[in-house]
This record gives C-alpha cells, structure tokens and sequence, in this order.
C-alpha cells in the first residue's frame, strides 16, 4: 500500500455540527450521527465548505471516544439547537489522503507505522489531557457525496516535534 504523506499547518477554525460520545461498540450509532449531520448542513448558512463534512475525534474515554461531525462555519453562525460548537487551534498535521479502494483499518496501520519510524515527529497530546490511543486527536475531511460503501477522504493527524 502507498500512502502519501504531507505535514501542513492549518490555521483555527470553528465548526459546528453535532457531537456523539461513546465506546467502540457503539459507533453503529455514530454513523448515524454523521449521516443526520450531513442531512442538516442546510442548517448552517454561514458554512465556510459545505461540501466539506469534518469528522474531529478525540480519544478521551477508555475504549472510546469523543466525535464532533461538523462543517466550518464562520463567525456569524448561531448555533442551532442540538447542535454543538467546537474552535479548533491552528496546528500543524500529518495529512495522508485514504483512496477509494483502500482499506481504511490500513491506512490507519500506515499512519501508525509513520509515527514510529519518523523520529522528529510524535502525535500531539495537550498538555493536563489524557487520551486513551496512539493518535489521540484525529481530523478527517469528507466530500458530502462520497460513496458511505467505500470512501475517500483526507486524514489529518496533529502532530508535534518529538521531544529530545
């Protein structure tokens, strides 16, 4: 398999979009939530990209974790009812793009495997958090049509310089 790689830096942004928290065996009922959300985006008249669905998860419970499936939006954006909001940092990520065709759990391994060869680099922590994975934070951008079946979309891993 090859997986391309890019380190960027994205500036801050806020989304908006609808949070699910929960464990691994229940994540049936997250794709739902990502589903109700792009059904919704109409919701959001100030949406920066809303052909851009933002899955942002954080892995802040044991076997489980935190999602927020969003669209960014700009500062005139109310923030409707159900929904939550979320600012994320400027940061600097490791980007790899998942194709069509390829499976996903390998892209994953792939990205896993970048960590532990590539020695400048290591997945940010914030600093008083604890995270309960070896990628703790994870970004991915979805185009609204993908095929759900097999998609392709843009992993973004913030990342930090390995401490010496």
């Amino acid at each position: 398999m090859c997986v391309y790689y890019e380190i960027v830096k994205l500036p801050a942004y806020r989304a908006v979009g609808l949070k699910w928290e929960g464990p691994y065996s229940e994540v049936s009922n997250l794709k739902k939530t990502i589903h109700e959300m792009s059904q919704r985006v109409g919701e959001l008249e100030h949406a920066v990209e809303p052909d851009v669905q933002l899955g942002l998860s954080y892995h802040l419970i044991p076997d489980g974790f935190v999602h927020y499936s969003t669209f960014e939006v700009n500062e005139d954006q109310d923030v409707p009812q159900t929904m939550a909001e979320i600012k994320v940092p400027e940061m600097t990520y490791l980007k790899v793009k998942h194709e069509k065709g390829q499976d996903i759990g390998l892209t994953y391994t792939e990205i896993h495997r970048w960590f532990k060869e590539e020695n400048e680099y290591t997945p940010l922590e914030e600093e008083g958090t604890t995270y309960y994975d070896d990628l703790p934070i994870k970004h991915e951008r979805y185009p609204v049509d993908r095929d759900l079946t097999d998609p392709h979309f843009e992993i973004l891993i913030p990342l930090q310089k390995r401490q010496v």
